[in-house]
């Protein structure tokens, strides 16, 4: 049976299949890059990476392909030709295994992630102070 309790993420890319590793540590770092002030966990057995507000974003390495999570509407609208070479789908992008790490997109994808947080976050806030 697999291993389904990791403790870190090191814990998780180690877990994985060694050609997938590498592709992992890009996202990862990619991730890291963009969100230098969130905080990595593992959550529902996957990296997190979490501000105050709570998850901003999740990433997981599968069989043929790694995916990020969530993806909202407005994400894929606004990066929609770029995501054109990715599966789309139900809140999550796969990128392949095979293909190159599109560093850059995934660092905006992660900022654009944290934007929308803070956006989350005021709403509740506002809602809040009407009450």
């Amino acid at each position: 049976m697999a291993k389904t309790d990791f403790q870190s993420v090191d814990e998780y890319i180690g877990a994985q299949p060694e050609a997938a590793r590498d592709v992992l540590r890009r996202v990862r770092n990619a991730i890291r890059r963009a969100l230098p002030e969130a905080e990595e966990a593992i959550s529902y057995q996957m990296p997190a990476y979490k501000i105050d507000s709570g998850v901003v974003l999740y990433f997981a390495g599968w069989a043929r392909h790694y995916s990020l999570y969530p993806v909202s509407a407005q994400l894929v609208a606004e990066f929609g030709d770029e995501l054109a070479p990715y599966e789309v789908s139900k809140g999550t992008i796969r990128f392949p295994l095979s293909q190159p790490v599109p560093v850059k997109l995934i660092e905006r994808i992660a900022k654009f992630r944290i934007k929308e947080a803070a956006q989350r976050s005021q709403a509740k806030a506002a809602v809040q102070r009407k009450k």
